[in-house]
């Protein structure tokens, strides 16, 4: 049996539930809505991760400039006062043992040394090796702090677009809801006249109780995902800007993965970290070495002393200065050098295989991430035909409902299948997006500026 025809039948009578409830969503939040790059800049201050990341890079610098020391000048003070106490027997001479005039049985002797004493190392193989190492470890912690960076753009645009698609999914739910909700009104009021059975009131309420869970539970998630963006940026009540209607979302360029796939390898901060993981290593087996070979220095100092006292024969000022090499080779280790140099060719050897199988990770991410993103693409494309397919069908649902050849649950069903369709087509187009970022992420290549290419995409 058929039914009687609601109040609202036409198309845009269809939309109109939708299309208010995405209004009443965003037109607040538009009002004082914030761009990713507005957001991201308030991320680098405030978010705990990033900013530990930047204060061990910049302590890098400082170690660096300790190693640089190794073969500068070093200049040192000494200084030191003594008193030495005597106590002695009495002298005494001539044939009746008389005591020499003032001596008492005691004496004593003042001192005061002075000295500024300087090296310069003249061939130190060890320390050349060790500020070798030390400028390396400068530039690994410059590739962590640049992964750090780019970790925080991919999860500040991650954190976004899950606002914006948590906002189309209750979006979707309140439509849904209200077009539930006219269609249960309809089936009650063509149950009370007759024109229609209690089975399509029954599975019209049957439909709004599910809509009004999907509507709490689509909420809560919104909720949720704003409570992660606004912890994330250190704000309260953060609104993102939506996307462009109907945003032409760009292709990757250049759009060949291998491309990609060769510049992750000269790119990658985990690859360059390796690299220089490889570099330390072999500098270490250098310094192992070199502790078997000689050193040589340029020592001197300038020193000056006082002594006065009953005890010294020689009381007065007296200064010095020296100037020399100083050559230092170790005969006999012990066989210390000899296994230490052996240790350092095993962690090279390990330090080679992390550079292979980082290479090959960060090949493999990129490769995921470049296909990933161009299935995205498609999937865009199919859902943006399946968004239209899905208008057409519900515009002749809602005609054979009018001539008597669809019934109340078929429009409904008609309806539903358009929102989801509409939800899961900004879902899609935010997941391309944030898949362009973590493409050029995988391979190296993000930077800042790669979020004002997304403010682009966005509502002004």
């Amino acid at each position: 049996m058929t039914t009687a025809l609601p109040r609202r039948s036409s198309l845009f009578a269809a939309f109109a539930p939708f299309a208010f409830a995405l209004a009443c969503t965003a037109l607040p939040a538009l009002a004082q809505a914030q761009s990713l790059r507005e957001l991201y800049d308030a991320a680098r201050a405030y978010d705990a991760t990033y900013l530990a990341a930047r204060a061990q890079a910049e302590s890098a610098q400082y170690r660096l400039a300790q190693s640089e020391a190794l073969n500068r000048p070093t200049v040192g003070l000494a200084a030191n006062a003594t008193r030495t106490d005597l106590d002695l027997p009495p002298t005494v001479t001539g044939a009746n043992r008389t005591p020499i005039p003032g001596s008492d049985g005691h004496a004593y002797t003042n001192r005061v040394d002075a000295s500024i004493n300087a090296s310069k190392p003249l061939y130190n193989r060890g320390n050349d090796a060790t500020i070798s190492q030390a400028q390396r470890a400068y530039e690994v912690a410059q590739a962590d702090f640049e992964t750090a960076e780019q970790d925080l753009i991919v999860r500040v645009a991650q954190a976004y677009f899950d606002v914006l698609a948590a906002q189309d999914a209750l979006s979707t739910a309140q439509a849904g809801k209200k077009a539930i909700a006219e269609q249960l009104a309809s089936a009650k009021r063509n149950f009370e006249v007759g024109t229609a059975t209690i089975t399509d009131t029954r599975e019209a309420q049957a439909r709004f109780d599910l809509s009004t869970a999907q509507e709490i539970a689509a909420d809560n998630d919104l909720r949720t995902k704003r409570i992660a963006l606004d912890v994330l940026v250190g704000r309260a009540g953060v609104a993102p800007k939506p996307l462009v209607p109907a945003v032409v979302l760009p292709a990757p360029v250049p759009d060949d993965v291998g491309v990609w796939v060769n510049n992750a390898d000269q790119q990658h901060p985990q690859v360059r970290k390796t690299r220089l993981a490889l570099d330390i290593a072999k500098l270490e087996t250098e310094r192992a070495r070199a502790a078997e070979g000689m050193t040589l220095d340029l020592v001197g100092s300038v020193g000056a002393n006082r002594t006065t006292g009953t005890a010294t024969t020689t009381p007065g000022n007296t200064t010095s200065a020296v100037v020399g090499l100083q050559l230092k080779m170790p005969l006999y280790t012990g066989g210390a050098t000899q296994n230490r140099i052996k240790e350092t060719l095993s962690l090279e050897e390990k330090a080679r295989n992390d550079l292979e199988a980082a290479r090959r990770g960060v090949a493999q991410g990129t490769r995921v991430a470049y296909f990933g993103l161009q299935s995205g693409r498609a999937q865009v494309s199919a859902l943006e035909a399946a968004e239209s397919s899905s208008k057409l069908a519900l515009e002749a649902t809602q005609l054979g409902y009018k001539v008597g050849v669809r019934v109340n649950l078929d429009v409904l069903n008609a309806q539903t299948q358009l929102f989801q369709t509409q939800r899961d087509l900004a879902r899609a187009r935010y997941d391309v997006v944030v898949n362009g970022l973590r493409l050029r992420q995988a391979s190296g290549q993000l930077r800042a500026d790669d979020v004002n290419s997304v403010n682009t995409l966005l509502a002004p």
